[in-house]
């Protein structure tokens, strides 16, 4: 009992302790909630266009092209890789190094005299 007071006595809390304690667990709340509600429309954003996409198909007189299975994350990563594979547009560089020769050696950059101060005696 007299630890509890002693505890008690030296641990002292602002004033404001409960309504900061209050406003974080609100913040949190919101933005926790917010993320997953945002999860939820992203997940089924994708579904609503995939149905929407096969019902027009069918009415275009295509339903083969509507029934065709899903494509899994693994095989689009597949093709997108082939894709770049494939499609890879780099310069063939003829790896020759060419130097050419500045004919006036002065630059104000390399001039000693006018970096160093002079000194008069």
């Amino acid at each position: 009992m007299l630890d509890n007071q002693l505890l008690l006595g030296i641990i002292q809390l602002p004033e404001n302790f409960s309504e900061g304690l209050a406003i974080t667990l609100v913040g949190y709340s919101i933005v926790f909630s917010a993320l997953v509600i945002l999860y939820f429309v992203f997940n089924s954003f994708s579904k609503i266009l995939n149905i929407k996409f096969k019902n027009r198909l069918r009415r275009e007189g295509k339903p083969e092209l509507a029934e065709l299975p899903d494509i899994t994350g693994e095989e689009t990563a597949a093709i997108s890789m082939a894709l770049y594979l494939c499609n890879e547009l780099h310069d063939e560089e003829s790896n020759v190094i060419t130097i050419k020769r500045v004919s006036k050696a002065y630059s104000p950059w390399s001039a000693k005299s006018q970096s160093v101060s002079q000194f008069s005696r």
